[in-house]
Formats: C-alpha cells, structure tokens, sequence
C-alpha cells in the first residue's frame, strides 16, 4: 500500500489502516486511497476533516500518511480518547466538539479537500441540513466520502435470520427500518443517498458496496487463514463496484465531489 505520492506506508501503518477488521474495512480504504490520489494537491498533502470520527479509526492513520486532519465530533469523551491514540502513533489531529449541521460555525468555508461522514447520516436530524455543511466544507474540487447503512442488506439479513416481517418493513417503511426496536434511525438506498447528494449540490463520482458478502461469511471461516482473508478481500473489491451486488451491501459507500470554480 502507498500513499498519494507512492511514498512506502511502513509495516506499522500497515497494521493500522489494515488491521483485524481488513477484510471488513478493505474496499473502503481502497476508495479513500484512490480519491486521495485524485484530489490531493501537488505539494502531496490535503486537509481532511472527519465528521463523526470518534476515536480516529481512520484519521490517526491518514495523520500516519502524512495528511492534516480534523475530527469534528459530539463526544467529548471519544475526541480525548482520540488525542490519546494520536499521541501513541506520534501524529498531530486537530480536534473540535460539534456536530455536522455546525460546520460553517466551527471550521468556516472551504476548509477540506476531502470531508468524511461515516455512519453519521443514519443518526442526525436532518440529513439535508447535514449534507448541506459537508458541502460548505469541502473546497471546490474536493470530495465527500459518505458511508451509510444499507437498506437492502438489513431487508436480507432479517430474512435470512427467520425475521419475514421484519424483512419485509424494512423494503417499506420510508427510513428503511423493520420496527420500534430497530436501532438504526434510518437507512439509505442507492437511489435515496445519490438524490441527498445532488440535492447539496455535489456530483455523484463512485459508488461502492461495503460488506456485501463478509457480513454473510461465518467468521470462523476466516479465523487464522489469511489466505480465505485475501480472497474474500478480492471477491468484495469486485463486488464493490458490480450494478447489481453493490446495492446488496451492508453499508454504501459513496464519493461526491464539488464542481470545481
């Protein structure tokens, strides 16, 4: 693995970015790698902010590749959490407490090349007002990396669990949720995420599938042999992209980017 000039990503990067949950979170690094790529300006670097980043689980190691990042998070107790596991990794993060719909306050305009906004659509009040200020953020010619939980995938799983009527409210209902005890606030189609995008302005630029068969996989079948790791990892990267079996997935994964000038 390289990073956006191809510099080596050394062996402790390596383990980070990878990881025990590698087969799990390969497809999404892979897509963070090649929009980094794109976007990234000529001096190799570029501001990221994480919208919903918690602890770092993806801003400590693009910190470790070299890039300026900052978390914007709720959670008083996940941004120390954070600082302290970039301390460990000797890397600088920024950290600022607020919430998605605060960004023009906290950051102003045009303050990333790249925002990401992971599993925090699913929860917010308004997704609208939400995508609205990742685009605010994201300077023109950049991107938004936007992960949300799947609503065809939670339909599939139910089903294959014995839950039909569960199953089926999830294929009905408007926020893609099978009841009152159902967790997920909501959840997004390849139809309703692309619409939320282009309704704030952004261009559709990839669509990806996370988790579409390794949510299904006994995780015992993969326990200590790497080698059923790496061929599922290649099965989900092709899957990833495929019309049909993307929109199976656990969770979409969509690239936006803001028209430039």
């Amino acid at each position: 693995m390289t990073n956006v000039r191809g510099a080596a990503v050394t062996g402790r990067q390596q383990k980070r970015v990878r990881g025990g949950s590698r087969v799990r979170s390969a497809v999404l690094w892979d897509a963070l790698r090649a929009v980094l790529d794109r976007i990234t300006p000529e001096a190799g670097l570029s501001d990221v902010v994480d919208v919903g980043g918690g602890t770092g689980g993806f801003a400590v190691p693009l910190a470790e590749l070299g890039h300026r990042v900052t978390v914007v998070d709720a959670n008083p107790d996940a941004l120390a959490a954070l600082e302290r596991r970039a301390a460990e990794s000797g890397v600088r993060v920024r950290a600022v407490q607020g919430d998605a719909v605060d960004l023009p306050d906290l950051l102003g305009p045009d303050a990333a090349d790249l925002v990401l906004c992971h599993s925090v659509l699913e929860y917010v009040d308004d997704p609208d007002a939400a995508m609205a200020a990742l685009t605010g953020a994201v300077r023109p010619g950049g991107s938004v990396s936007v992960l949300v939980a799947g609503q065809i995938a939670a339909a599939l799983h139910r089903a294959v669990s014995g839950h039909f009527d569960d199953a089926r409210r999830v294929l009905t209902d408007p926020s893609g949720r099978w009841g009152e005890g159902d967790r997920m606030p909501r959840r997004f189609t390849r139809e309703s995420l692309s619409a939320l995008v282009r309704d704030a302005g952004l261009r559709v630029a990839e669509l990806h599938g996370v988790r579409i068969f390794a949510d299904l996989v006994p995780s015992g079948l993969l326990d200590g042999d790497a080698d059923s790791a790496d061929a599922l990892i290649a099965l989900e990267s092709v899957a990833a992209v495929h019309p049909v079996l993307r929109d199976l997935a656990t969770q979409l994964h969509l690239v936006a980017d803001k028209p430039a000038g």
